[in-house]
C-alpha cells in the first residue's frame, strides 16, 4: 500500500482537496503521463489534427445518443413513429438527431483521415504494430456500431439495407442459413432483429469500442506519437530525460488540437443546420419513408462509408472467380519459383494452390463477395508486416511512392461512388479493376515496398517554428 503525501496545514483549499483525492486516486500522475509530461514530437501538422478529432466525435455521438434513447422506442410498429416524434415534437430533438446521423458521417470522415495518416507517415512500423491493430479493431467495431444504429430508424433504406447485408451471411457454407437465422432473430428483418440491433447499439459495441479507445491511446502514449519525418525522438534527451525533439502534450498541442476542433465544428455545424442529408449521402431520402416489407426500393445501398466495400462485394460475380482463380496460380507459381524453400514446403504450396482454386469453384461467387468485403478490412491488420520499406514515411521514400498512393486514395473514392449507384455493366468492370487494384497494393507490398532509392533520413525531426 502506498504511503499518504502529506500537505503543509497552511496550503489552500484546492491543494488540500488535490492532495487528498491524489492519496486515493492517481489524477495528479495521470495528468502528467499523459499531459503536461507527455512529450510529442515537435513537428506534428495538418494531419495529426483527426486522431484528437475522433475522440471528440465520439463524444458527440455519446451525447446526442444518449438524449435519442430517451425518447426512441425500439419496437417495429413504433420505431419510426418514435423518431417523427424526436423530429416534430421534443425540443430541439431534430438538432439532436441531425447531429447524430451526421456525426456518423463525421466520425467516418475523420478516421480514414486518421489511418491515411498513419498509412504516408508509416505509424503502424515498429514500435507502434499494438497501436495500429488496437485503430484497425476500433474501425471494425465502428462498421459494426453504424451499421447497427442504420437499422433503428426503420424507415425503407434502414429495413431493406439491413436485410441485404443480413441475407450476406446465409452464403456462408453449411452454418450460412442458421447463422443469419441467429442474427436476425426471426426468418425475415423484424422487430426481433430491431431488438438485437438496438441492444448492441446502444450497450455491447459502445463498451467495446470504449475499452479499445483507452487501449488505443494506452499503447500509443506507452511506445509515444510518431512524426512525419518517421524519426523517434526518444533519442536524444537533455539532462532530465526529456527528448529534444519533443514538447508538452499540454499546453501545446491541447491548444493546437482546440484549433482542429473548431474549424471541424464550423464545417460541422453548416452540414447539421443547412444541408444534414447532405443530397442523400448521409441520409438517404428513402429513409424518410416507413419499412414497408412489401415494397422494395429501387436501388438499395449502404451509407457512403460502407459502399467501398459494398462495391468490391457485387464485383465478385461468377466470371470474376476466374480472374481470381489465375490470381492464384500466379501467386503459387512466383512463390515455388522465387522463394527459396525446402521441396516439402513448395509442395505444401501447391496443394493449397489446388484446394483454394477448387474451393473458388465450387462454392458460389456470392459467398465469396463476402469474403473480399470482409478481407478487404482485415488485411488492414497484418499491414505493420507487409511494408518492408526501409524508411517510414512517405516523404522519404522514392517518389513514385507518392503517386501509388495518390492512386490507392483515388481507387478507393471510385470504389465508393460506385457503390452508391446502381449495378451497370461499365460499373461492374470498373470495380472489379479497382478491387484487384486494392488487394494488390497491400498483397504485393512486400516486393515493390522495397523497390527504389529511399532519401537519407534526418537523424532528427526537421522542424520550422512558424
Amino acid at each position: 500500500m502506498a504511503e499518504f503525501k502529506e500537505i503543509s496545514p497552511n496550503a489552500s483549499v484546492g491543494d488540500k482537496l488535490l492532495n487528498w483525492v491524489d492519496n486515493r486516486f492517481p489524477a495528479s500522475k495521470l495528468y502528467k503521463e499523459h499531459l503536461s509530461e507527455y512529450y510529442a514530437p515537435k513537428n506534428f501538422n495538418f494531419w495529426y489534427f483527426f486522431g484528437s478529432l475522433a475522440l471528440f466525435v465520439l463524444v458527440i455521438q455519446i451525447v446526442t445518443g444518449i438524449f435519442l434513447v430517451m425518447h426512441y422506442k425500439p419496437d417495429a410498429a413504433q420505431a419510426f413513429a418514435s423518431v417523427e416524434y424526436i423530429m416534430r415534437d421534443v425540443p430541439w430533438g431534430w438538432l439532436i438527431r441531425y447531429m447524430h446521423s451526421t456525426g456518423a458521417s463525421a466520425f467516418f470522415v475523420v478516421v480514414y483521415f486518421h489511418m491515411f495518416r498513419g498509412l504516408i507517415y508509416g505509424s503502424y512500423r515498429k514500435p507502434r504494430e499494438l497501436v495500429w491493430l488496437f485503430g484497425c479493431a476500433i474501425f471494425l467495431c465502428l462498421m459494426a456500431e453504424a451499421f447497427m444504429g442504420y437499422l433503428l430508424p426503420w424507415g425503407q433504406m434502414s429495413y431493406w439495407g439491413a436485410q441485404v447485408i443480413v441475407n450476406l451471411f446465409a452464403a456462408v457454407p453449411v452454418i450460412g442459413p442458421d447463422l443469419a437465422l441467429l442474427i436476425r432473430g426471426d426468418y425475415v428483418v423484424s422487430d426481433a432483429t430491431l431488438n438485437r440491433f438496438f441492444s448492441f447499439h446502444v450497450i455491447a459495441v459502445p463498451l467495446v469500442l470504449l475499452g479499445l479507445v483507452a487501449a488505443h491511446i494506452i499503447a500509443l502514449h506507452e511506445v509515444g506519437s510518431n512524426n512525419p519525418d518517421g524519426v523517434e525522438i526518444k533519442k536524444y534527451k537533455d539532462e532530465q530525460g526529456r527528448p529534444l525533439d519533443g514538447i508538452p502534450f499540454h499546453p501545446y498541442y491541447t491548444v493546437h488540437d482546440i484549433l482542429g476542433v473548431t474549424g471541424f465544428l464550423v464545417i460541422f455545424t453548416a452540414i447539421v443546420f443547412f444541408a444534414p442529408e447532405l443530397g442523400g449521402y448521409f441520409l438517404e431520402y428513402n429513409n424518410f419513408i416507413p419499412a414497408d416489407p412489401l415494397k422494395t426500393p429501387l436501388h438499395i445501398a449502404p451509407v457512403w462509408y460502407f459502399t467501398p466495400y459494398y462495391s468490391m462485394l457485387r464485383a465478385i460475380t461468377t466470371e470474376m472467380m476466374y480472374a481470381l482463380v489465375l490470381c492464384v496460380v500466379i501467386a503459387a507459381y512466383l512463390g515455388v519459383t522465387r522463394i527459396k524453400m525446402p521441396s516439402a514446403l513448395k509442395g505444401a504450396v501447391v496443394a493449397a494452390a489446388v484446394i483454394v482454386m477448387g474451393l473458388m469453384l465450387k462454392i458460389d461467387a456470392k459467398f465469396w463477395g463476402v469474403v473480399v468485403m470482409g478481407g478487404a478490412v482485415i488485411i488492414l491488420f497484418f499491414l505493420p508486416w507487409l511494408d518492408n520499406c526501409a524508411v517510414k514515411s512517405i516523404r522519404y521514400r522514392p517518389d513514385w511512392h507518392k503517386y501509388l498512393y495518390a492512386i490507392f486514395v483515388i481507387n478507393f473514392v471510385i470504389l465508393g461512388y460506385l457503390g452508391v449507384q446502381p449495378p451497370s455493366p461499365i460499373g461492374e468492370r470498373v470495380s472489379q479493376v479497382g478491387t484487384l487494384f486494392y488487394f494488390g497494393f497491400f498483397l504485393l507490398m512486400p516486393w515493390w515496398s522495397r523497390l527504389g532509392e529511399t532519401k537519407p533520413v534526418p537523424d532528427r525531426v526537421t522542424f520550422t517554428p512558424h
